[in-house]
């Protein structure tokens, strides 16, 4: 089973450079892509293998990768290097990120059409067999669905009310905020209103 940590070729190639620089500091690659553009720039995603990465571990990161990067030479042209978190509307990327946040929703896109459509929408519910579940639904009724792991292009956790909430609290019970996320994580926890989802792109 792949991973949806680097897609293209070329981003195959720097993650076999980078990722063994960013584990080596105790951190996880979770997501490179190479840009284009008039100045092509290198996007990393990183994280704690716990969650919680800080500005200070992305700085570090940046200084090591940009380093090694030197040495290896991968890139022909001049480009900018851009080290930064998930976010809390993360990308999916490994089948163990699927496991982690089940009971959370999700945006889901095929590479191919499935049944008519490449992209869906739902609740995850884990991992099994290869498959990432997901309660979707259908005619108004729930049903969870299978899609193969493999066949994914791009995944991501949708912004809900539910996730920030959460996602803060974790934060707040770590020690992992300062004093205005955890004026945020007491609003969100003082809501009484329904979990709310983000719009579809």
């Amino acid at each position: 089973m792949s991973d949806l940590v680097a897609r293209t070729a070329q981003d195959r190639r720097l993650a076999e450079i980078v990722r063994p620089v960013i584990e080596h500091m105790g951190y996880e690659l979770v997501r490179l892509r190479m840009q284009g553009g008039r100045t092509p720039m290198l996007q990393i995603m990183a994280d704690r293998p716990e969650g919680g990465i800080e500005v200070e571990d992305c700085a570090r990161i940046s200084t090591e990768v940009s380093a090694n990067l030197d040495v290896e030479d991968p890139i022909e042209e001049g480009y900018t290097l851009e080290v930064g978190s998930p976010g809390i509307d993360r990308p999916l990327t490994r089948p163990k990120d699927f496991e982690a946040w089940a009971g959370y929703e999700a945006k889901l896109e095929t590479a191919e059409l499935i049944d008519g459509r490449r992209r869906f929408r739902g609740t995850l519910q884990g991992v099994e067999d290869g498959e990432v579940l997901v309660e979707i639904e259908e005619g108004g009724e729930p049903v969870t669905i299978g899609l193969a792991f493999d066949m994914l292009s791009d995944a991501k956790l949708v912004l809900t009310d539910a996730l920030i909430r959460d996602v803060l609290r974790a934060r707040k019970d770590k020690g992992a905020i300062g004093a205005e996320e955890a004026a945020e994580t007491a609003a969100f926890m003082d809501k009484d209103a329904a979990p709310k989802g983000a719009e579809e792109d």
